[in-house]
């Protein structure tokens, strides 16, 4: 049997392998079939495989040195389907990106400084750079830590993330569209491109609260009917194509906030609701928190300032918005993550 080096690490709230592109295949084709044996796509629980049988737990992050002169290193995500023998690497993961400048670090690819490293990547997927400021006292990756994030257990070591140039990360325009208010359905939404596609959708429109758990939402046949039909002319008017077969646009139901926060989001993956929120996903939320005529505006509580608190299943998570000008396609955004180092070895193919 055939082994590959492999690292086993929780970013933000995901769990993945984390692989070194001179180990798997160049040849798109013959690489997923390794990704899909690494983690035992097909299977509900994926049995014969590394994966943990949820879309949040089966995801593979490949990276490598990179040619680009503005990065450090290149990051590929993968997105391992759990139920059918399927890759997706059309999206990002902002969650796996929390753990993309450690795992670099310790395998050589860039130099560690103390007290922290600052590691620049190129996410393949949509040629977007993110800048990681990684904790390395003494010239070390450090996992250990204060900083809590929710849907985790415990504390680890702050992992800071920038997103440089999300605007536009699939389809080259933060309105796809060409409009802030599009109608499917009879239903107002807002489609925005900024570090990952997403179709935002007031959760009254449904006839659902928004602060629903995740399981009632999924247990809802027929509101998963309209939103799958909602998501569906969503990606056609934004220049995916049919998107049946693809993990984006995601749908977003948006809500008032309930505890305190800037506004409250259940983020489907697209056809199951995130048990927490993806950070991609999050950053487009918060972005149309900040731009007029957007169906978030009314929803919205702006708190002040540019930190946009999104209230989600697992707690709520902080997104820094840094203005540069009137244009909204010149929005950054930051945010605090934690990572963990799990195992490191050898995963063996069939």
């Amino acid at each position: 049997m055939k082994k590959i080096p492999c690292v086993m690490m929780r970013g933000g709230t995901s769990r993945g392998a984390f692989l070194l592109a001179q180990h798997l295949p160049q040849e798109p084709r013959q690489r997923d079939n390794v990704l899909m044996a690494i983690m035992g796509s097909g299977n509900e629980l994926e049995i014969d495989g590394i994966g943990g049988g949820n879309p949040l737990t089966s995801k593979v992050a490949i990276v490598d040195r990179s040619a680009d002169p503005a990065a450090d290193v290149d990051y590929l995500f993968a997105q391992v389907l759990v139920h059918e023998q399927r890759v997706d690497t059309t999206p990002n993961c902002g969650n796996m990106l929390s753990a993309v400048g450690s795992f670099a670090i310790e395998h050589g690819l860039v130099n560690a400084t103390a007290p922290v490293t600052r590691v620049r990547i190129r996410n393949v997927n949509t040629n977007t750079y993110i800048e990681a400021d990684v904790q390395t006292p003494d010239g070390a990756v450090t996992y250990d830590g204060e900083a809590r994030i929710d849907g985790v257990p415990g504390t680890a070591a702050p992992v800071g993330l920038t997103f440089l140039n999300a605007a536009g990360a699939k389809t080259g325009h933060i309105f796809p569209t060409g409009r802030r208010i599009d109608c499917f359905d009879g239903v107002e939404v807002t489609c925005i491109d900024m570090a990952m596609p997403v179709v935002l959708i007031p959760a009254q429109s449904l006839g659902k609260s928004g602060y629903e758990k995740p399981a009632e939402l999924d247990g809802d046949a027929e509101f998963l009917r309209r939103l799958e039909s909602i998501r569906l002319q969503a990606g056609e008017a934004m220049g995916l194509g049919d998107v049946r077969n693809s993990v984006i646009p995601k749908p977003v139901l948006i809500s008032p906030p309930a505890d305190g926060g800037s506004i409250c989001a259940r983020y489907f993956m697209p056809h199951a609701c995130h048990k927490a929120l993806a950070i991609t996903g999050a950053i487009a939320i918060a972005s149309s928190c900040a731009i007029e005529g957007t169906v978030s505006q009314p929803v919205a509580r702006p708190k002040g300032g540019d930190k946009i608190t999104i209230e989600h299943p697992g707690g709520s998570l902080d997104i820094a918005l840094a203005r540069q000008g009137t244009d909204p396609a010149a929005l950054r955004a930051s945010v605090i993550r934690t990572a963990r180092k799990i195992f490191s070895g050898e995963v063996y193919l069939p």
